[in-house]
């Protein structure tokens, strides 16, 4: 498999290469085709439905783009208009008539996922849990479609950044590109000048040495602050389609939120965190490594939205990224252990992987073929229950969890969920999580171990219930909310009658609600 870096470089500049067409309802595909390929070779090319139909395409060669650009012409409407010419292109028909003729039906990509209850009905026809985990990956994980459109909206506003900083890049993070992201899922990205500093590490020769002029600030802080702030004006005001522009200037990490409407994405750009970037591929390797890691992943995440334990409102909730760490070391701790743990993978390193980033030792192997693979031949439907099991019994109470040890430590302080941050290992990723959250997560683990215990594979035709992961994902006590109360035992009685008032509650949006209350 690639490394990190080569799919990234590789997707970037594919994204280079590439334009996004909105185009009329009604369209002759193989009309459309032609006339682009009069400008150069189309490598590839999809449509979706975003506020009408839009065409991705991806050109053989960058310099087919300038072709197109140069044949277009300016909005023909009376409004006023800023001259900056984009890769956004709007296509109509001269004739809509005659052109309309011999049209098919254009296949649309999807760029969101089943609704849970669409999905509960799909996986009761599989034949095994493992199957149906199998199945809710495949329907909520990115597509190839889905990938390639946010590496575009990433080159986009690269367009707008080299105007300042020619040699600087816009890269995506986190869950878009780590395979752990969900259909939906919004568009992580960030400013990189690595490009500058290897410039600056080139060798000087000859007698002389010289650098640029620069303007000079007192902290790299606030540089970060003057460029976002100059980079979020651009956007908002000669960005096409770039609307609801937020300067969160002030924030720990300084960022500029928006809406990219041509691709349907809600943004977040900052300026390079590396210590996240590094976080990105750490998790891009452990995907990588095992099939049953994403499977499993992708399970507990898509469960503990459906009960409420994860919010997209930041709150005391436990994040997706704190749930995704537990999975990992969960992961790390079976027998024998499915992916190793970050020191191990400290140990395999060479001399291009080492990284220390503001003191933090960042290192980790990046070439996938150095990884002995795991000789750990669990089904996925065991490691569930065990999951459930495991963390329905663990103690919070006086154990943290470390990946780069991959064993349960002394908590150093009280929080009670403590998970150390794999890099900087005096955070807790989960300092968020309040004492009734995560009695709440204890609770739906056990109640999740036991239905998955008591599975009866006879009854699944006769009584055509929701039967394994399909039973796990309906809210719990929909129907009989006091079946619980036997299993939690060791959780605070406040939280207990606080969570059966929950689970009263018809669905799982109300629910959602009543957590965030």
């Amino acid at each position: 498999k690639k490394t990190f870096a080569e799919v990234q470089a590789e997707r970037l500049e594919q994204a280079e290469r590439t334009v996004l067409i909105k185009c009329p309802s009604r369209l002759n595909e193989k009309k459309l085709l032609q006339y682009l390929s009069s400008h150069g070779s189309i490598k590839s090319h999809f449509f979706f439905e975003n506020r009408g139909i839009h065409a991705l395409v991806e050109f053989s060669e960058k310099n087919s783009i300038a072709s197109l650009q140069d044949a277009v012409g300016l909005p023909s409407s009376a409004e006023h208009h800023v001259p900056f010419k984009s890769r956004l292109f709007t296509l109509t028909l001269k004739n809509p008539v005659s052109q309309a003729a011999g049209e098919t039906p254009l296949h649309l990509a999807p760029q969101s996922h089943l609704p849970v209850k669409e999905l509960i009905q799909k996986l009761c026809h599989a034949d095994s849990i493992s199957s149906q985990m199998y199945i809710l990956l495949k329907e909520y994980q990115l597509t190839e479609e889905n990938i390639k459109l946010r590496f575009l909206a990433c080159s986009l506003v690269r367009d707008f950044a080299c105007a300042y900083f020619p040699d600087s890049t816009v890269k995506p993070f986190g869950s878009s590109v780590n395979t752990f992201g969900k259909l939906g899922c919004d568009v992580d990205m960030f400013l990189d000048f690595h490009d500058t500093k290897k410039h600056a590490a080139k060798v000087r020769k000859g007698p002389f040495e010289m650098e640029f002029q620069m303007k000079r600030l007192p902290s790299e802080r606030l540089a970060t602050q003057k460029i976002l702030s100059v980079i979020g004006d651009c956007l908002d005001n000669f960005g096409p389609g770039c609307v609801n522009v937020q300067k969160i200037l002030n924030a720990r990490c300084p960022l500029v939120k928006f809406s990219h409407q041509p691709t349907g994405f809600q943004c977040d750009l900052s300026v390079s965190n590396s210590i996240a970037i590094r976080s990105t591929e750490l998790l891009y390797i452990y995907g990588c490594l095992d099939p049953r890691v994403r499977a499993l992943v992708f399970t507990i995440r898509c469960w503990a939205r459906v009960h409420g334990l994860t919010n997209s409102v930041p709150g005391s909730w436990i994040t997706n990224f704190s749930l995704t760490m537990m999975v990992m070391f969960f992961l790390q701790k079976r027998s024998p252990p499915i992916i190793p743990t970050l020191d191990q993978l400290k140990e395999l390193a060479d001399e291009n992987d080492k990284h220390v980033i503001g003191g933090n030792d960042c290192s980790f192997v990046s070439d996938l073929s150095k990884i002995t693979p795991t000789k750990n031949t669990e089904a996925l439907d065991e490691l569930l229950g065990d999951f459930f099991e495991y963390f329905g019994n663990f103690d919070f109470r006086k154990n943290s969890i470390n990946l780069r040890k991959g064993k349960e430590v002394n908590k150093p302080e009280s929080s009670p969920l403590y998970i150390w941050n794999p890099f900087e290992q005096e955070l807790n990723i989960s300092k968020n999580v309040n004492q009734p959250q995560l009695e709440k997560f204890i609770a739906m683990a056990r109640e999740s171990a036991w239905i998955l215990q008591k599975e009866d594979k006879t009854q699944r035709t006769i009584n055509k219930e929701p039967w394994g992961l399909a039973a796990l994902l309906v809210p719990f006590g929909k129907h009989n909310p006091n079946k619980m109360k036997n299993r939690m035992k060791g959780i605070g009685s406040e939280t207990i009658r606080s969570l059966l008032d929950s689970l009263k509650l018809n669905n799982a949006n109300t629910l959602q609600k009543a957590v965030g209350k």
